[in-house]
């Protein structure tokens, strides 16, 4: 099986797309899907972002699977211009609709609560109002024109199962020596 890299240029206008419960489905690309959030930090709160990620990261210890509902392959939150504004940026194998569902859900349900409450302008009935939550991430999305993959529109499934099989193949050679 051979895996070739590929890119798609997604398009500048949304018109044509289909539409989701939430607005325009973003094609899935060779990276699956994903979105970019930019947005202002409330003034003062730049430590509590990085404190949230202290949080974010004590609940994964104790529960490492707690964000698997999500299907993510990674995100990245960049404080930046002298902690004055914020990105996000998620890659994640379900359509934008779905994740803002399951991460609403995700969120109200852990109690973790997310660092998006320190952004200008964020709802602060994200918990109840998923479309407040979703019109907020569509006002300060900043969508890519082109992605890439280098094992394209691979899921983090199948890349999780590749890795158990690769696991388990080499303990079973190791077993032969």
């Amino acid at each position: 099986m051979e895996i070739k890299p590929q890119a798609v240029v997604i398009p500048k206008e949304t018109d044509q797309l289909e539409q989701g419960k939430y607005g325009p489905v973003f094609p899935r690309t060779p990276a699956c899907y994903g979105f970019t959030i930019i947005a202002d930090v409330k003034p003062g709160r730049a430590e509590a972002i990085r404190e949230h990620g202290h949080t974010l990261a004590k609940a994964l210890e104790r529960d490492p699977y707690l964000l698997a509902p999500l299907k993510l392959h990674y995100l990245r939150w960049v404080l930046f211009d002298d902690d004055t504004r914020f990105m996000y940026q998620g890659i994640f194998d379900t359509d934008f609709d779905k994740y803002t569902e399951d991460a609403v859900a995700l969120f109200s349900k852990s109690g973790v609560s997310t660092t998006f409450e320190n952004l200008e302008g964020f709802p602060e009935d994200w918990r109840t109002n998923p479309e407040a939550f979703v019109r907020f991430v569509r006002e300060h999305h900043c969508p890519s024109f082109i992605e890439y993959g280098e094992y394209p529109y691979v899921t983090a499934d199948e890349i999780k199962k590749a890795l158990r099989i690769k696991n388990a193949l080499s303990e079973m050679l190791d077993q032969m020596q």
